[in-house]
């Protein structure tokens, strides 16, 4: 198995390879690029967002500064809007669904190391998709671990950390991520604790 299946197996490899960190390396270049560019210059954003990714949707704007491992590895859909300070840990495949929300300061991190500090030690990592549903919000400071799918719909309340995954439709928040309702014909009436829609 070459270095790249390695990545992509789900299981433990060892990060020490040269071509590997080169080509990182180019990800952070773009990134750099993207990163500097100036406010009104929304179709140079625009353009480089198509470089960087594996795909990006119609009607995607994501707000700088932007990190990721990769890029290649991150599959975005259409009308997706991230606020300041998303970290993209794509080492494997992030998938991005249509009309997604992303709070400033969110992390969405395929990768992780082994308990073990010896393998630790060895630079060991594994890499585990992670799938964002459409129509998902996620909040401030919020922050996906390895392997998670959150279901369409679905709302991640500020500061979560989600370790596992969340079905359509409902409402989570909290450290580990919780269910804390489903979304009802409710929130059609209501838009913020008590305050209704159109009063």
């Amino acid at each position: 198995m070459d270095i790249l299946e390695q990545v992509h197996s789900q299981k433990v490899y060892f990060c020490t390879d040269e071509a590997l960190a080169n080509a990182q390396v180019e990800c952070l270049e773009v990134l750099y690029d993207f990163n500097q560019t100036r406010p009104s210059e929304y179709d140079k954003r625009q353009s480089i967002m198509k470089d960087l990714f594996a795909t990006v949707g119609e009607n995607c704007y994501i707000e700088p500064p932007l990190r990721a491992n990769w890029g290649i590895n991150t599959h975005i859909g259409n009308n997706v809007y991230a606020n300041f300070n998303l970290t993209l840990v794509d080492d494997t495949h992030i998938y991005i669904g249509d009309s997604v929300m992303i709070g400033p300061n969110v992390t969405i991190a395929t990768a992780g190391h082994p308990i073990d500090p010896d393998l630790r030690r060895d630079v060991a990592q594994f890499n585990i998709p992670v799938t964002i549903g459409n129509n998902v919000w996620l909040g401030a400071h919020v922050v996906v671990l390895p392997g998670v799918t959150i279901g369409e719909n679905t709302v991640i309340g500020a500061g979560s950390i989600v370790t596992k995954d969340i079905p359509a439709n409902v409402v989570a928040v909290g450290n580990p991520c919780r269910v804390l309702r489903p979304i009802t014909e409710h929130d059609k009436e209501y838009y913020y604790k008590n305050r209704r829609i159109n009063e």
